[in-house]
């Protein structure tokens, strides 16, 4: 199982985020963040959204850190991206 995190770098809420992806599927990935005890609520259209005090834990879970770029070129190639705005 691989998973993939990019560095915090997305503002909201007051903090700064992450991104959580699967190249493989969306099981994967959901195993991966249950295994952390992630909330589903933090799934969002294709990848987990994961704030940065969690990022380390993540990492030594087993995330393999990726700029933001990879991750999308990942999700991309994949066939998992989900735009905004695209229906579901």
């Amino acid at each position: 199982m691989t998973v993939y995190i990019d560095p915090p770098a997305w503002p909201g809420h007051g903090r700064m985020w992450s991104h959580l992806v699967s190249d493989v599927s969306y099981d994967e990935l959901h195993a991966f963040a249950d295994g952390l005890g992630v909330p589903r609520r933090a799934f969002e259209r294709d990848h987990y959204d994961i704030p940065s005090h969690r990022y380390a834990d993540v990492v030594a879970a087993g995330a393999v850190e990726v700029s933001s770029r990879e991750v999308v070129r990942l999700l991309t190639e994949s066939g998992l991206r989900r735009p905004k705005g695209r229906r579901l």
